[in-house]
């Protein structure tokens, strides 16, 4: 199966498929390619004629059917953009008009959020005569490469620190990581190494009070300024819930944990087995002097107690920042 990148780099030189069904739970790929298609399968005059965008909850299969069965008005290819592909109702019965669409149409499927069944026949016959590309979501652990990646195509480079606070900030939503990124390059000149100071001006996030800067409070077991930090939190609960951050720090504990278990020590092991840069492995080594294994595991089910307290279960009527205190007063004592 081939990867976006691959994908893309054809669809840019005009190598196209005769047809492309795009799905998975993560939406940004598949956006991605469609949207190239749609911008570069046809000049910008044959588009009016030649290019038709349909939507899965306004169309059934055989609508799709009529309109992929038509040939161009004096052009060489017929497009075809199905988005929203998931909502269409039996999407599986048009395998029995796939072989009628003539080689004139370009097809393509963007049905998002979920997986289509690989084993319908459907998917057999495109996987065959096409491209079938699943786009899967991406690991937390994955999301500082990309975040690299994707600045690296755009000519800057960005610092370690800086990388992880966009992640820990940002999540795994790759559209909205995206769209940060892009007010980023926009801001900033090209070849430059993009810093925590240059995040923190163009993103809003703290380049002080953040979840990293939390994270190394606690591994530390720096009491004061780990509640400097989550009193920010609690003052600034919109833009630091208290479900996030604990989700976060469970993900934090998690990996000291795999450090104590870690049998090969080295730092590149245990940068691949904790997921994290190799410029992090000391900070996890101090932390893991400060946190042993039981209390790495008496943490965790602290977090997982305020998972549910941040959801409202057996909070009462504590403020979230009183949760926030109570919560690092816990982990750290």
């Amino acid at each position: 199966m081939k990867t976006y990148d691959q994908i893309l780099a054809e669809i840019h030189k005009k190598q196209f498929a005769p047809v492309y069904f795009l799905t998975g739970e993560e939406p940004y790929f598949i956006d991605l390619i469609s949207d190239a298609i749609e911008n570069e399968a046809l000049d910008e005059a044959d588009r009016a004629f030649n290019q038709i965008v349909l939507y899965g909850r306004d169309v059934d299969v055989e609508t799709i059917a009529n309109h992929a069965r038509s040939f161009p008005m004096m052009g060489e290819r017929m497009v075809v953009i199905v988005k929203e592909a998931q909502d269409v109702k039996n999407l599986e019965n048009f395998e029995a008009y796939l072989d009628t669409v003539p080689e004139t149409t370009l097809l393509v499927f963007a049905y998002k959020y979920k997986k289509f069944d690989k084993r319908k026949t459907l998917a057999k016959k495109i996987d065959k005569r096409g491209v079938w590309f699943e786009s899967k979501r991406l690991y937390d652990s994955n999301i500082p490469g990309w975040i690299q990646n994707y600045l690296k195509n755009e000519g800057y480079s960005i610092t370690p620190k800086a990388t992880q606070m966009l992640a820990d900030y940002l999540g795994t939503d790759l559209h909205k990581i995206a769209n940060e990124l892009k007010k980023l390059t926009i801001a900033l000149p090209k070849n430059k190494s993009i810093d925590d100071a240059d995040v923190e001006r163009n993103i809003g996030i703290s380049k002080d009070f953040n979840v990293f800067e939390l994270q190394n409070a606690i591994g530390n077991r720096d009491v004061l300024k780990a509640n400097r930090i989550v009193n920010y939190f609690g003052d600034n609960g919109k833009d630091n819930p208290l479900l996030v951050t604990a989700i976060t720090l469970y993900g934090y504990f998690t990996k000291i944990l795999k450090l104590h278990l870690a049998t090969d020590k080295s730092q590149a092991a245990l940068a691949s087995a904790l997921g994290v840069n190799p410029f992090f492995v000391r900070d996890y080594q101090a932390a893991a002097r400060n946190y042993s294994p039981a209390t790495c595991i008496r943490n965790i089910s602290i977090l997982r107690e305020f998972d549910m307290k941040s959801k409202g279960y057996n909070s009462g009527d504590v403020s979230e920042k009183d949760l926030y205190r109570e919560m690092i007063f816990k982990l750290m004592h």
